[in-house]
This record gives C-alpha cells, structure tokens and sequence, in this order.
C-alpha cells in the first residue's frame, strides 16, 4: 500500500515598510539610485554612530497588528542577530527575537477551486505567529562584475516588517492564497509598496512532509526569497515531491536553506540551516525598548480604513453577494472600490450581475492582458452602462460580451461606450413579436424533421429548434421570447 503523506508549510514574509527614510538612519529607501549612493554613516557602521529608531516604521507595524487582531506588545526589545556576510557591515542585524512588537492574529483566506482534483473553493483561517521589526541586509551583485561580486548597501537599514505564520497551510494553494491574502493587506493598509519584481514583499517557505496521521512534523526545509506567487507555487510543489521521493527511497531529509531556480524549476540547497542560537542573539545595547502605549494605538485605530474582511462582510450584506464572491472582489482596494463604482451607477439590484461580470468577463481579460484592476480599460462608469443594457432586454448576456470586448479593444473613453457600439453595429435584441413569429416559422418550415422529433418527446431536438432562430437572428433575439413563441408554436 503507497503511504499517503501531508504537507507541513509555514512561511515567513518580508514586507518593506513604505517609509522615506531608513529604519535607524535618515538616508533615503527610494529604488533604483546608483550603488551606495543611499547608504548612510549608520548602514555603514562607521565607529560611533548610533541607531535612531524611525517613528513611521513602528506606526506602520502597529497598523498591520491591529488589522490582523494581533496583541501589540506595550514593551518590545530589539536584538543583535550576528552572522558573517559581506552585505551586512556591521557583523549583524538588528531583528526583534524574544519580544516582537506584533504577537498572534489571524488572516481569513479564500482557496481557489482545484479542477484536477475536483476540491471546491474554500476559506480558511491562517494563524500567524509573530511580526516583527528589523532592518534589510545590503545586496551582493554577481553578474555585473566578472569573478568578482559587487556589494551594494543602498538595501542596508531599509525598514522590514518579518511576518510569521504558524506551520498550518498544508498545501501549495493554501500558501499562495495566504500570501496572496498578506498582499493585498500590507498594499491595502498603505504599509507596503508590495512590489515584488524590487524586492519590496518576498517570502520564504518552510516545507516539510508526514506520513497522514502523524503529529511529530517531518524535517523542514527552508526555501529563501521567492518573489513571485507563480514562483512559491512551482518552488513548494517541488520541494515536496523532492522530499517524500527521498523519504520513499529511503534517503533522510535534512534540514537546510534552499534556493528556488525559476528556470529549472528546482529547489536547490544553499546552506545548512542555522537555528536560533547559531546566531547567538542578545539585546542591542544601542537602543532603548520600544515602548507604545494605549493612546498611540488608539490614533492608529482611528485612522485605519475599511479593512478587507469587514468589507466582506459588508458586501454580503448589502449586496446579498456569496461570502466566497464578497471575498474575492475585496482581494484588492482597487478591486472594491470598481466594484462600488459600478454598483453606484448601475444600482443596488445589478450588483450580482456587477460581481458576476467582474469576476468573469473582466478578470478574464485583465489576466491575458497582464493588467491590474487600476488599469482596467473598460471604466465603472462604461461596465454600468453595459449592465443596464442586458437589464432593459436591449442586448443579450452574449452580445454584451461582444460590445464589452469592442469597449476594451477600442479603449473607448465615453461612459455612453455601451450604447454608442449597439447602435453602431445594430445589436439590438430583437423583441418585436411579430418579426420573431416571421422568424419563427420559417425555422419551423425549415425543420420539419426537429419538429417531429420534438413532438416525438425528444427534448433535444427543441433546443436545436432554438439554436437554429439564434442562427436566423444572428443572436439578436431575445432568448426567452424565442423559447416561449417555439413552445406555443410547437403546441398548436
């Protein structure tokens, strides 16, 4: 019998807090300056300076804490992490360890369908461990120099929020859609740029394999910096195929830091794994505790946005929309406030079809288009004007496909795009009875053999009947008129 097995992940994500300046210097944190040309006497460790703490970092922790219902710690210690690497100048890092500012909370995941394995979509909820605090490492550049390695400390004090989860997603798409989730939170809350191509939201992902049924966990291995979710996905599936073929063969997984290859589609080990007190942490006697006291949670409480899963909420109830639909479109701010905005012209009643038209026809284009929501060329304004043309009966829901590729394609920029292409290529669904009894009937006289069969008790041949008055319409026909004629017709 073939031992079954579970995935074991946790994962640790780096956001880059959105700040101006350094977590404990004033030089800048903008990308793209020339090397070293934003690395300041601190990220440099020059003998006798000292780390100021940046205000603005620690207010941006507090506002993920409090949207994840996390405990702020009143009192948090930064640490000395001490490892050897030639990005990092002063010998360590300066991390939180023993007290993290941020401690617990949850983050509710929607997991998409799986059609290979038939497994429906659904929400789970993510237990997280910790966020804390500390800076960025500088960046070793390999490729720009031949034999030789460049280092960079532009990176260096660049202000990070670590963000752990416990071991509780058990399958790849549980660790997408978490990070996927995590995403859309810090960029929501306005903590994080979330720009992955430069570094700003990375994630490493512990992955370990154990025989279903067992509590002990499996060894883990740690696969470092994957900066795409398409890249998390392929690198977790592998890393566990690698592992429970090594287990069946016999082999040992041991426990270590790997490296994902994109283009091998592979882990890779880079290094053994080091445990906590390989680093041999201890407080940094350079700066105080951090202290945050009940009113300053308070202010930031007060200034936090409608945050995503009240949103939800909110959507389910107003809108009468699935928890599932009312979770998707609140995926992203840009992907709420469009809905809103299409909802707000179209009115309350269309808000299904709104969802149902944005989760469809519209992310289907956005996604082989490679665009996000904010740059949808088909506005709010103009989807509601479509909307409003499938309510009235003017178009059907597959001429509106049409007029909605014609906006998109034409990058029409008048709310009236809907109306003004109807029009213009004369798709007007067809309702005035008479025309369709006309229509009707020679699609009867030409098929005599459908109707025979249909009075035969053949169902099939009615909805061949149907498809051939589409045909005769060119789809203009109003599809519960031409149901409703054929069956009186049929009957008579």
């Amino acid at each position: 019998m073939t031992m079954q097995w579970e995935v074991v992940i946790g994962l640790e994500t780096h956001a880059q807090l959105s700040t101006v300046s350094k977590i404990f210097s004033t030089a800048s944190t903008q990308f793209g300056a020339q090397p070293n040309t934003q690395a300041s006497v601190v990220d440099l460790a020059l003998p006798g300076t000292l780390p100021v703490m940046n205000r603005g970092a620690v207010e941006r922790a507090i506002r993920f804490g409090l949207a994840i219902g996390a405990t702020i710690a009143p009192r948090s210690i930064f640490a000395r992490k001490n490892y050897f690497y030639p990005d990092l100048p002063k010998g360590y890092q300066i991390s939180q360890y023993e007290i993290p500012v941020v401690q617990g909370g949850t983050l509710t995941i929607q997991v998409e369908a799986n059609a290979k394995t038939g497994k429906p979509a659904y929400e789970k909820v993510v237990e997280l461990t910790r966020a804390h605090l500390e800076e960025d490492a500088g960046k070793s550049l390999h490729e720009d120099f031949e034999g030789m390695t460049g280092i960079d400390l532009n990176r260096a004090g660049t202000p990070l929020l670590e963000i752990v989860t416990e071991p509780v997603m058990r399958s790849a798409a549980e660790a997408v859609a978490y990070a996927k989730a995590l995403h859309s939170l810090v960029t929501w809350l306005g903590i994080c740029d979330g720009n992955m191509q430069e570094g700003s939201f990375r994630c490493d992902a512990n992955v370990s394999v154990r025989p279903v049924g067992q509590d002990a966990f499996g060894t883990r291995a740690e696969i470092k910096n994957l900066n795409s979710f398409r890249f998390l996905e392929e690198a977790i599936n592998f890393e566990v195929r690698r592992q429970i073929e090594l287990i069946e063969d016999g082999g040992t997984v041991v426990q270590e830091t790997r490296l994902y290859d994109p283009d091998r589609r592979e882990t890779r080990s880079m290094r053994s794994k080091e445990d906590a007190h390989d680093y041999r942490y201890f407080p940094d006697p350079d700066l105080l505790p951090l202290a945050i006291d009940a009113s300053w949670i308070e202010r930031v409480r007060a200034d936090l946005p409608e945050l995503p899963e009240a949103m939800q909420q909110r959507f389910a109830d107003q809108y009468g929309l699935a928890r599932y639909d009312a979770g998707v479109l609140t995926a992203s701010k840009a992907g709420a406030a469009y809905f809103e905005a299409v909802v707000a012209k179209a009115g309350v009643a269309h808000a299904k079809t709104a969802a149902n038209w944005i989760m469809g026809e519209l992310a289907s284009q956005l996604n082989k288009d490679g665009l996000e929501i904010d740059a949808c060329p088909v506005s709010a304004a103009q989807l509601a004007g479509l909307i409003a043309r499938i309510a009235d009966g003017t178009i059907s829901n597959k001429i509106a496909k049409e007029v909605f590729q014609a906006i998109w394609d034409e990058r029409a920029t008048d709310d009236g795009a809907a109306d003004r292409i109807i029009e213009a290529k004369g798709l007007r669904q067809i309702s005035d009875s008479g025309e369709l009894d006309a229509i009707i009937d020679a699609v009867l006289a030409a098929n005599p053999k459908s109707v025979e069969e249909f009075r035969a008790g053949k169902e099939k041949a009615f909805n061949a009947l149907v498809g051939q008055a589409m045909k005769a319409t060119k789809g203009k026909a109003n599809p519960a008129q031409v149901n409703e004629l054929l069956k009186k017709k049929l009957a008579g």
